[in-house]
């Protein structure tokens, strides 16, 4: 097992790799590669939350580079029940799953366990896209099979232990599709809607996906074995945030995990950052070489909608580029950006597609440098950037 410290971050590098690993290539020939692969199987791996320094990732774990679009919102309640809606990415010269192995939404939640860290934990409910889950294990991680354009889901919930530093799961649960024991597997393009409610104070936060376009839906309640995980916070306001992470945010975000290579590449699931030619998440051509995820709208529980949206990155955007590249700009050394589609009237992440009419600086949207404050004093973590003009 070698151990890295990379950016004051301990970084875990045990991931084990599935014997049937596969290098995607563009194009023709990458696409029939991929064709080729559709019954075969990923490692086994495990992506946790990017905590702050002092905190360790346990085993077989690792974190990388979180950039994040937050809605924004003062009314009570909004980060307790809210619902996003948005339509899946397709493959397209490149699979979806090259930049990266996971997209997900997530939250800071309570944490009954009496040791968990500020008495908080966070959900990041994982969608693996070109990939059909077989197993979300009980240490975080996940285990899929190659399936090209379709997508599933595993809802890691992740903390840190006062007494050990370390970051573990709390939780983990499949998305079954039902009442089955099948997981709920989506298509690219589908439109889905993720509904994150409170029920009752005893049960956990649920998180209900629906596939609206073939009106198939799944349930995970967080449940520890310690009791219900609820939301942390009432409202879905700026400085909300985690205690142990990195950025000053809202409670509620989407992320694209980006600095990891494929799950379906050699090496699976790696580690990776800007300027190396495996890392796919810092080149833009390869986000264009797809149809992009559309984010169309979070919607509250009275029916009101954010009044603004923000942006972070756990790495400073651009200020990581420059640091690992002797250039920003080029292949594997540009930071993909968030931008509002005037086609589609949808958030999108990677580049300037078809149809961009904002995208708020491209790569420079993020905070370059730890200006903001929080449980481990003052310029510890990344500021909330709001982007303007609000689409």
């Amino acid at each position: 097992m070698a151990q890295l410290r990379l950016r004051g971050v301990a970084v875990i590098s045990a991931l084990a790799l599935g014997s049937a690993a596969l290098t995607l290539a563009a194009g023709p020939a990458g696409a029939a590669a991929r064709a080729g692969a559709a019954a075969q199987s990923g490692g086994s791996i495990c992506i946790g939350h990017h905590p702050q320094p002092a905190i360790w990732y346990t085993s077989g774990c690792t974190g990388h580079d979180e950039p994040e679009l937050d809605p924004v919102s003062s009314l009570a309640g909004s980060a307790q029940d809210l619902t996003w809606t948005a339509v899946l990415p397709k493959d397209g010269r490149v699979p979806v799953s090259s930049v990266g192995p996971t997209f997900w939404w997530g939250g800071t939640v309570t944490d009954p366990n009496p040791q968990a860290l500020f008495g908080q934990a966070f959900l990041e409910l994982q969608f693996y896209p070109d990939a059909i889950v077989t197993n979300c294990t009980s240490d975080g991680g996940f285990s899929v099979t190659y399936a090209p354009d379709k997508f599933s889901v595993c809802a890691p919930v992740w903390q840190v232990g006062t007494k050990s530093n370390a970051e573990t799961a709390a939780f983990n649960a499949e998305l079954y599709d039902g009442a089955t024991t099948a997981p709920l597997v989506m298509n690219a393009g589908d439109t889905i809607r993720i509904h994150f409610f409170v029920a009752s104070q005893n049960e956990g936060w649920h998180v209900q996906v629906t596939d609206l376009t073939t009106d198939h839906t799944g349930t995970i309640v967080l449940n520890s074995k310690y009791g219900p995980m609820l939301p942390a916070f009432s409202a879905q306001k700026i400085g909300n945030a985690l205690g142990w992470g990195l950025v000053d945010d809202t409670p509620n975000s989407f992320v694209w995990e980006i600095g990891h290579t494929s799950d379906f590449s050699t090496p699976a699931g790696q580690y990776c950052i800007p300027g190396e030619a495996i890392c796919d998440s810092y080149d833009i051509s390869h986000w264009l070489g797809f149809t992009p995820l559309q984010i169309k709208s979070v919607t509250f529980a009275d029916g009101s909608t954010p009044s603004n949206w923000a942006v972070t990155s756990d790495l400073g955007g651009t200020g990581e580029v420059n640091q690992d590249c002797s250039s920003y700009g080029g292949p594997y050394c540009s930071y993909p950006w968030y931008a509002f589609n005037g086609s589609s009237s949808a958030f999108t992440y990677g580049g300037d597609y078809s149809g961009t009419k904002f995208d708020y600086g491209q790569g420079s949207q993020f905070a370059t440098t730890m200006q903001c404050g929080g449980p481990f004093g003052t310029d510890s973590t990344y500021c909330d950037a709001v982007l303007k003009p609000t689409p």
